[in-house]
């Protein structure tokens, strides 16, 4: 496993650590641990010591070498991003220098059949970043027609949603669709392949790994635990791999990174005061050598802002999409 560690490069992570700025003495989240890629950098500045985030207990036990090495700089927390801040309070560090966050799905976890993440390897149904709660086949079995269209549609953004979910309650009649490989080839059936595009069954694959994770309310709710812990000039990077992760960072990088206008209609309303100084006006891509080096790399994009003084702005209210509890209640 930590030979693995070793050869394991995070996407855009020269950039990431660049934006992170990590300084000598200076406390630092790595909220998505992962293969320690970004620990490992900013480990190598003097007197730092990072607190390191993983769902995945397979990522924790990977990084114990890392640890060790680390002399007491590094600690690893099996636990969700979303609840950094506790961690953070846990580790004697209720305010830190930076946060860095890796969102989705690791390359580690893609490439182990066993967790089946992705058809292509034929493993069990599970998705399951921290391999407990319902896995991916449970849903699939369990939710109801127009939850799994629902589902397929807004976390793939699947145009044929419906018909595959029409599919998917057809075919569990038969028999249970326990396997990556019986999903995909489901899907492949129900969705026509087009010269040179992704694979049918992508989109599904995405839209259940996310609901299975609960990635996209992790995800809100991580970025604003950063938001609290973050001292003034402390420093935000997130690299997230498609439309709706970034989608979520730079609506709430927008919200915070700019002052209310308020309303005419209202003077008494207090206007919130900025909480970040964006950084990146554009998000930061990968380079062509990146990408020709690791593909997965293509879809990767960087935001990163700084922390004002200004108070924390508080939790946003999550969106209205179908949710983990709701659809398997019952079930």
């Amino acid at each position: 496993m930590s030979a693995s560690i070793q050869r394991h490069v995070s996407v855009l992570g020269r950039e990431a650590i660049e934006w992170l700025a990590p300084r000598a003495g200076g406390i630092y989240v790595d909220a998505t641990f992962g293969a320690g890629g970004y620990s490992r950098s900013i480990l190598e500045i003097a007197r730092t010591r990072v607190i390191g985030i993983d769902r995945d207990r397979t990522a924790i036990a990977g990084g114990f070498d890392l640890v060790d090495r680390s002399e007491g700089r590094l600690v690893l927390v099996q636990d969700r991003f979303s609840n950094l801040a506790d961690v953070c309070a846990a580790q004697g560090a209720a305010a830190v220098d930076g946060v860095v966050m890796d969102v989705g799905v690791s390359s580690m976890q893609l490439d182990q059949a066993e967790r089946g993440f992705s058809f292509r390897f034929d493993g069990p149904l599970d998705m399951r970043m921290g391999q407990d709660g319902p896995t991916a086949a449970d849903v699939v079995a369990k939710a109801s027609e127009t939850d799994l269209a629902n589902i397929i549609y807004i976390y793939g953004e699947e145009r044929n949603s419906r018909r595959i979910a029409r599919a998917i309650a057809a075919a569990r009649k038969d028999a249970p669709i326990k396997t990556t490989r019986a999903l995909a080839e489901l899907v492949a059936k129900v969705v026509r392949a087009k010269p040179n595009e992704i694979h049918p069954a992508t989109r599904t694959f995405q839209a259940l790994r996310i609901f299975v994770n609960e990635e996209l309310d992790e995800l809100h709710e991580a970025l604003a635990a950063a938001e609290r812990v973050l001292k003034p000039g402390g420093r935000l990077v997130v690299v997230s791999f498609h439309s709706l992760e970034d989608r979520i960072v730079k609506n709430f990088l927008a919200d915070r990174g700019k002052v209310s206008a308020g309303s005419r209609h209202l003077p008494e309303v207090a206007k919130a005061a900025t909480s970040f100084e964006i950084l990146t006006k554009r998000p930061v891509t990968p380079g062509e050598a990146e990408i020709a080096a690791n593909p997965r790399a293509r879809s990767a994009k960087l935001r990163a802002a700084e922390r004002t003084a200004a108070p924390a702005h508080g939790e946003d209210s999550l969106p209205d999409w179908p949710r983990l509890a709701d659809v398997l209640r019952g079930g």
